[in-house]
This record gives structure tokens, sequence and C-alpha cells, in this order.
């Protein structure tokens, strides 16, 4: 057996949660702490990453996990986090000792209403607290939210587009391929969920919980209760050629129009 070395408990001893936080989070990015804008954009898409360093002309980081893009001159960074709960709760608490004004997560979610269709938005106002992460952050009685704020900005930029959009509940699950399952979805129309992701309630949660405002502008990019709507290698190819560049495009301006009127003083304030 291998005992602990009395300098290495020390070492221990000495690092606090926001530093283990903080070099957790440039090992995980491969971006240095300082590099870290203000706004943040966070995707389940290294493609966006891709997309937001050639508008910006910045590189792109590679880290142990997740990738990233930086621009000091636009304030924002983004980060392509992975996909599920657990690197949702995680990405949120490293960047919470950042102190981001603003998280805004750029995802894809399943619509679950007859009338939706592939390249509406959905604007998520709330989330169901199903994928069990959460649990840890807050008590299971606490409801999982989106930021006010930022849903306001996100709802103004998709009208001026004069796109369509819903706004509603969205169900958060850890459960893959539910779609082959009856009782999931007989438990999805019993709760009247409007569409289904496996992020947006931890996000919501944990960002509540750490004192971050995490937002989400959602794109509905399959229809998995209707026949030949489940999303399929072909179709999320389809997706990301058709919606990829103006849900970047979309996602930076809404985190601009929140910059000029927090340094005009104009709007609400976090």
């Amino acid at each position: 057996m291998t005992l602990i070395k009395n300098h290495e408990i020390d070492e221990i001893c000495e690092m606090t949660s926001e530093k283990l936080g903080l070099d957790t989070l440039e090992r995980y990015t491969g971006s240095r702490t300082k590099n870290f804008q203000p706004y943040v954009l966070i995707t389940n898409f290294p493609a966006y990453v891709d997309a937001f360093s050639q508008i910006s002309g910045k590189p792109v980081t590679k880290g142990t996990t997740m990738t990233a893009c930086h621009c000091e001159d636009l304030k924002i960074s983004i980060i392509n986090f992975g996909i599920g709960s657990p690197m949702g709760a995680l990405i949120i608490e490293l960047l919470s000792y950042t102190k981001p004004k603003a998280v805004l997560f750029l995802g894809m979610c399943g619509g679950l209403r007859k009338e939706y269709q592939v390249g509406d938005y959905l604007n998520p106002v709330a989330a169901i607290r199903e994928e069990g992460t959460s649990f840890a952050y807050m008590p299971k009685r606490c409801p999982s939210l989106s930021s006010f704020v930022i849903q306001r900005y996100v709802c103004e930029e998709i009208e001026r587009r004069k796109l369509k959009y819903h706004s509603g509940v969205i169900h958060t699950t850890n459960v893959r391929f539910w779609e082959l399952k009856e009782k999931f979805k007989a438990m999805l129309a019993e709760e009247r969920s409007q569409a289904i992701d496996m992020e947006c309630a931890t996000l919501f949660t944990v960002g509540f919980a750490k004192y971050v405002p995490v937002g989400a502008l959602m794109l509905i990019s399959d229809l998995p209760l209707k026949r030949g709507g489940i999303k399929t290698k072909s179709s999320t190819k389809k997706v990301f050629e058709k919606y990829t560049s103006l849900q970047i495009e979309m996602g930076v301006e809404i985190l601009r129009k929140m910059q000029h009127d927090a340094e005009k003083g104009l709007g609400y304030q976090f």
C-alpha cells in the first residue's frame, strides 16, 4: 500500500475549490483562464466552435474533453462541453469560477407537438428535472427555470428575424432511445412537455445554484413522436448544413445586444 506523503497532503489542503475549478477548466478546454470572456456560448457540437472560429478569426483550443474559442473583440467565448447532464453540470460549475455575465446554450431538441416542424425554435422557460444530475445541486422540489433576462433577448432576436418559435417546458432526460419505450412516451403525453433534450434542466438548475445566468436558444432538430421523425445520421447532417450558421449568428447577436444594453445601463440587470 502506498501512503500519501506529507507534502502531498499539504498541497491537497491548500487547493481551494476555486483553484481546482479554474485548473480543471484550463485542462478540459485547453484554454488559459484569462482568455475566457464575460459572455459565453456553450454547445454540444464541435462544428459550432469551428463556425465561431471562422466568424471571429480566432483559433480553436482543444483540451482533454472539450474545445473552445475566445474572441476578446466580441467579449464572447464558446465551448463545446460534450453531451449529457453530467457534462452540462460540470461546465456551468467550472464557468462559475470565471463569473460570466451570461451563458447561452445553443442546443437542439426534439419537438413533441404535432404542429412543430424541424427548424422551429423553442424558448424554454422551464425544464423538467428528470435527468437526475441536478439533484446534487438543488432540492428536487425546486423548479428548473431559465434566466428570464436571457430568454427575453432570445425571443426578441427570433422575432426580429421573423422566425417561428414556441415557448414552454422542455423535458430533460438521461434516457437514450426513449422513442422505443411506450411507457416513457406515455409519461411525456401525461406531463404535456413541449420538447425533450438531455441538458437544459441541468444547465438551468446548476446555473441557479452557482449564481450563473443561463439561458438557451433551442433548435427543434427532430420530431421523435411522428412517423419518420426520429433523428438519424442523415437527418442530423441536413440539420447541421441548414441551421448551424444561423444559430451561431443568432447566439452571437443575442450576447452582443446584451452587452450593448448593459454598457448603456439599459434593460434588466442581473
